[in-house]
């Protein structure tokens, strides 16, 4: 498309790619260019090729492309690695160590000596500082807002090494000038209001925005990222931040700060999740609230951590020992990203119930615009009152939900055990108890079914075709319906995957035919639904390779089934 470009940046761990792409982010925002940047890291911390893709174009985007149209080469290999995505119309800008001659009838070289401008400027550890520049040069930006962001940066660092930065990024963005095929976009004022931000940014404002008080984790990539956010808003937000020894430790913190009457948030990813299973049963039989960051990532067991997919559906959904009420809420983008996560607090504090919230590696780590929030208008309430004498902590009631309080406010005394109780927190094994305290627990999903996340149906209403899709697989299946322009098509995007809402089987009828798109060898959702509904989706786009879709694959497969 010539009102889209795709810029891919490659590089080895320490080259300083994330910050390329976060200078790179800010300079295009300050243009009022659309753009979508996401990240392809390996696990190790040395070796291998990484890279960074940034999309920019006339019109908002959430999604990955396979195409290159620009290639900056940091380091050797990464022709060799990206030569599927690579087309003639590629310009490839590098040393010529890295852009070898044997390349040159196959792409447009555009050789630059990275390292000798590195040098010139003062050392070679500027190499990405130099990159930066000529990136700025391509996309015809003003260096003045970068060249005072380096002064900021390395000021506490002395006058030699912002001297040093500031010609590298002048020589950098001098050569970018002279390439022969620059950029140039048409820029939008409204742009430059929005709110850069990526998926884990998304999460914490929609946590913080919640009311959350408390947030604890176990480090576990992707989903670190939102604790390591928090914990730098801790003194603004008033936040107590725990690093717990390990995910078992986390999901009774988490607990005990919600019995006590904060709310709190637990982050982790699949393996952390499943330790956590216990205290999240725990939860259920006490109907404490929880709310747990579940960032998903290829497995079994450590998997490939810094890789993407969405295998861990089923894992959310039959969490715990026993059965109690749960809802699984999956954002496809970053406005959801933020506003599913405080819808997630009030639900959960409002029906005593788990809430937890499904993201990716692909959604977490992606970055682009979102817009901008008025956050002081935003409030919460906390759904629990003052104790009064004998007052029966599960009382039952037509909504299942007993009215919660927290110990120390009011009078009255509260017991809460593990084990099945009576409507006092007493210890019971009466069967007749057990059946209605059940029964209780389980009404709370008829109770909130009016606050149910409905599909979002976007196209034709009466389609032939009907392609579902789930968390991050959204922004591509909705880019790939928009290319493929054809009529009677349409998308239905699920950010409530658990349980389904009520209109879930009325929307599928309706199609000739249903394709479920999704990130798992399984077809999670689709098993979902024909548990749940009784019907069978007619077919199936999976993958499960580590990569989020490109919009060019979904093209190919819808195409091919249109």
């Amino acid at each position: 498309m010539s009102d889209h470009y795709s810029i891919v940046i490659s590089g080895e761990a320490g080259q300083g790619l994330r910050t390329i792409e976060k200078l790179i982010d800010q300079a295009l925002k300050r243009a009022g260019y659309h753009f979508f940047s996401t990240s392809e890291f390996m696990s190790r911390i040395r070796g291998g090729n990484n890279t960074v893709e940034i999309r920019i174009g006339n019109s908002p985007m959430f999604a990955f492309v396979d195409r290159i149209d620009y290639l900056l080469v940091l380091a050797d290999g990464a022709i060799r690695r990206l030569e599927g995505r690579l087309s003639p119309d590629t310009l490839i800008i590098g040393d010529r160590s890295s852009i070898q001659r044997k390349y040159q009838r196959q792409y447009d070289l555009h050789p630059v000596s990275l390292r000798d401008l590195a040098d010139q400027a003062g050392h070679r550890i500027t190499m990405n500082t130099v990159a930066l520049g000529i990136l700025l040069g391509l996309l015809n930006l003003d260096p003045r807002p970068e060249l005072r962001k380096i002064k900021r940066i390395f000021a506490s660092k002395g006058k030699k090494l912002v001297d040093i930065n500031s010609m590298a990024l002048k020589l950098g963005q001098r050569e970018g000038l002279r390439i022969p095929r620059r950029i140039s976009l048409t820029p939008q004022e409204s742009i430059k209001k929005g709110w850069l931000a990526d998926g884990t940014r998304a999460v914490t404002a929609g946590a913080l925005t919640g009311g959350c008080h408390f947030v604890t984790a176990y480090p576990m990539s992707p989903s670190t990222g939102v604790i390591t956010r928090m914990s730098e808003l801790a003194d603004e937000f008033g936040l107590v931040v725990e690093q717990a020894e390990d995910e078992i430790a986390a999901i009774n913190l988490s607990i005990g700060a919600w019995y006590a009457g904060a709310r709190a948030l637990v982050t982790t990813s699949g393996g952390g999740f499943s330790l956590m299973q216990e205290g999240i049963s725990l939860a259920g039989i006490t109907e404490t609230p929880a709310v747990i960051h579940l960032g998903q990532r290829p497995g079994p067991a450590t998997g490939m951590p810094t890789r993407t997919e969405q295998a861990d559906l089923n894992l959310a959904v039959y969490s715990g020992h026993g059965e109690f009420p749960r809802l699984v809420l999956s954002p496809g983008n970053l406005h959801d990203a933020f506003h599913l996560t405080r819808r997630a607090f009030e639900l959960a504090d409002r029906y005593r119930m788990i809430v937890i919230i499904l993201t990716d590696q692909f959604l977490l780590d992606s970055i682009s615009l979102l817009n901008p929030f008025n956050f002081s208008g935003f409030s919460y309430q906390n759904h629990f009152r003052e104790g009064r004498p004998h007052h029966p902590t599960y009382r039952f009631t037509d909504s299942g939900i007993s009215p919660r309080i927290v110990p120390g406010h009011g009078e009255g005394f509260q017991m809460v055990d593990s084990h099945e109780h009576d409507p006092w927190g007493r210890l019971t094994e009466d069967p007749d108890l057990r059946r209605r305290m059940v029964d209780k627990r389980m009404r709370k999903l008829d109770a909130m079914a009016g606050e149910f996340l409905q599909p979002e149906v976007i196209g034709s209403p009466d389609c032939d075709t009907l392609v579902i899709g789930w968390g991050s697989t959204f922004g591509p299946i909705l880019e790939a319906l928009e290319r493929l322009n054809a009529p009677r098509t349409a998308c239905a995007y699920f950010r409530q995957v658990y349980p389904l809402p009520e209109s879930t089987a009325g929307i599928l009828n309706r199609a000739k035919q249903t394709v479920v798109v999704e990130n798992n060898a399984g077809g999670q959702l689709s098993r979902l639904i024909r548990q749940e509904t009784g019907i069978a989706t007619d077919r199936k786009i999976l993958q499960y390779d580590g990569r989020p879709f490109s919009v060019e694959s979904l093209v190919n497969q819808i195409g091919r089934i249109l």
